[in-house]
Order: C-alpha cells, then structure tokens, then sequence
C-alpha cells in the first residue's frame, strides 16, 4: 500500500473549524486535562501526539460532546458543544479507541443500519469502496480481520459524511500492513476536503499523516506546530544514542564529570539523560562520532548499543520530559 506524503509542511491560515478554550476535565483531585486551548482548521490533519494518559482521548471526547468538561469551552464549525450538541452531532464523525461490532450481520447490514440513524446520509456501496470493503460487503462481520474491521469502523464514522472525523488510535494492534492501510485512508479524507482529528502515541504515524501536531503530556499542551518545525526546534539534525549502563551506579560528582564531557564532544547542541540512555544531539553527526569515541576512550568510559540516527518526534518529546512516548 501506498503512503503518500503530505502535499504541504504548513496549511495556509483558513477557516478555524474547532475552537477550544479552556478545557478542563477533573476526576476527583486529579487533573486529566489542564485548561488547553487550540484550534484546529478547516480541511487539515491535526494530531494529538501523547504518551497513554496524557489526556488525548478526554480532550477528544469532551470536544465530541461525549463527556462533560469541568470547565472551559468547545466550538465544533460554530456550534458549542453544551448548548448545541444536537448540531454538533450532525457534522462530527467519530471512531472510538473500541468499537462494538454486530458480529453476525453483514458488512452492508450494519452500514446500512447506522445510516438509519441520520437525516441525511451517504450510499453505503460507494462508502465501503472508499475504505476497501467492497468485495466485504456481504460477509458476516465475524469474518473479517482486525484491519478490516477498523475499516468498518471508520465508514461507520463516515456514514453521516461529517465535516469533522475524530479517529482516537485508529491503528493501535494492527500489523504494520493494516497500518498503512489505514494511512491511505486518512490522506485520502483530507483529499476530499474533511478535517480529521487523530490522536495517537505513533511518532511515525503523527509525522507523517498531521499537518500540525499538538503534542500533550499529563494533561497539557508542551508543543503544537508542524511536524517539521517540532523537530527543528531541537536545533539538531542528528541524534546520537547510546547506553551507559553503569551511570546510574555512580556518585553524583562521577556522573556529572561524564556528562559535562559529552557536552563538550565537538559538534553535540545539548545532550538528554534518561536513566542509563544517553542521547546527543548535533549537525555535525561525523565529526561528533569520532569525537565521542575519542573521548569515551580517554575518560575510559564503555558505551553499548551506540546507533545514530535522524531527530524525531520522539525526541522532541524525550527533549521536553525526560520520557519516552513509549512509557505508560
């Protein structure tokens, strides 16, 4: 399957289609969303990237209308999601991070049954085309495989063709084929002019699907841009990972003699500890590699699983936390 790459780094400033302000979800004296604000426009893909628990899916459902919010506000195109629901109802689309299926109904039975549903709503042979289920049409939901079934769900999202499509881990335990799949999907509703909403704690997946990406952690927004311009505030092209597995057993005085080195390794822009991971950041990745060898062989430091790579979301992330996407 193809993925296609996005057609531009940047959406042009447009039409604002979702306006949120304030939004606060609390659950006793937890804080599971802290007073965010965004927008997102008309025709884009936006991404909320974050770790499990970061807040994504209360952030998504309090906008769908689906939970109550503490405080603060949502506009979906123009209608706020507490006084007019009903509305907002009409132009959303939503797959759920689980969805419920009628196993023994036909792919085009359940279809044709949550399009009963809506005042208005898309034929349901050209819907399963659009999501690659046409030759499904007349086997039983049981039969399908989990791709294909999320699949189904997305057409179910679709079937009151909203102006808004909120996808939440679309494509959480599916192979990397179903992945991609579904990729092409979602490029393929931006074609046709629908906003979509995705959230995810893929990196891979955020940087290539979202036009802009707001990137939460334990409730609040740390970053919102383009996937391009998240990355090139770490200032670095390359990254430079390795494990000391020795340097949380060492004194304080030890370890920060280590690390001032690897800050002076000749080209390196900042350096990120995260328990016995070191990562280095530089726009000189050859010249850092011999540098940083020379160094650890001075200091007599001894280094294991030394990779290098291109900077990524993730380490946009790890920049900003400590954390990992990955750590639950």
């Amino acid at each position: 399957m193809k993925v296609q790459a996005r057609q531009s780094e940047q959406i042009s400033a447009g039409e604002t289609i979702i306006e949120v302000k304030g939004l606060i979800k609390k659950y006793g004296t937890y804080t599971a969303v802290n007073a965010i604000h965004f927008q997102v426009m008309k025709g884009e893909v936006f991404g909320l990237l974050g770790p499990n628990g970061a807040g994504k899916t209360t952030t998504m459902e309090m906008i769908e209308g689906l939970r109550q919010p503490d405080g603060g506000q949502a506009k979906v195109a123009g209608f706020d999601t507490k006084t007019d629901l009903r509305r907002v109802k009409e132009v959303i689309g939503v797959l759920l991070q689980s969805t419920s299926l009628f196993d023994l109904l036909k792919v085009k039975e359940i279809l044709a049954m949550y399009a009963s549903f809506y005042t208005n709503s898309v034929p349901v042979e050209p819907l399963l085309k659009r999501v690659l289920l046409e030759e499904k049409m007349n086997d039983r939901v049981k039969h399908l495989s989990g791709g294909q079934k999320q699949r189904l769900a997305i057409a179910m999202a679709l079937v009151n063709d909203p102006q808004v499509v909120f996808l939440d881990e679309p494509t959480t335990g599916l192979d990397p084929q179903a992945r991609r799949t579904l990729w092409d999907i979602i490029l393929g509703l931006k074609e046709q002019g629908k906003t979509v909403v995705l959230s995810t704690h893929y990196m891979d997946e955020a940087h290539i699907l979202c036009d802009r990406i707001c990137l939460m952690d334990r409730g609040e927004i740390i970053a919102l841009d383009t996937p391009r311009k998240l990355v090139q505030s770490l200032q670095s092209d390359s990254a430079i990972e390795f494990r000391l597995p020795e340097l949380e057993l060492l004194a304080e005085s030890e370890k920060s003699r280590i690390l001032t080195m690897l800050q002076s390794v000749d080209g390196v822009k900042s350096v990120d500890e995260r328990k016995d991971t070191i990562i280095l950041y530089t726009d000189l990745l050859q010249p850092s590699l011999i540098d940083l060898i020379r160094k650890a062989a001075e200091y007599g430091i001894n280094f294991t699983d030394l990779a290098t790579r291109t900077a990524t979301l993730e380490d946009v992330f790890i920049h900003m936390t400590g954390r990992s996407l990955r750590e639950e």
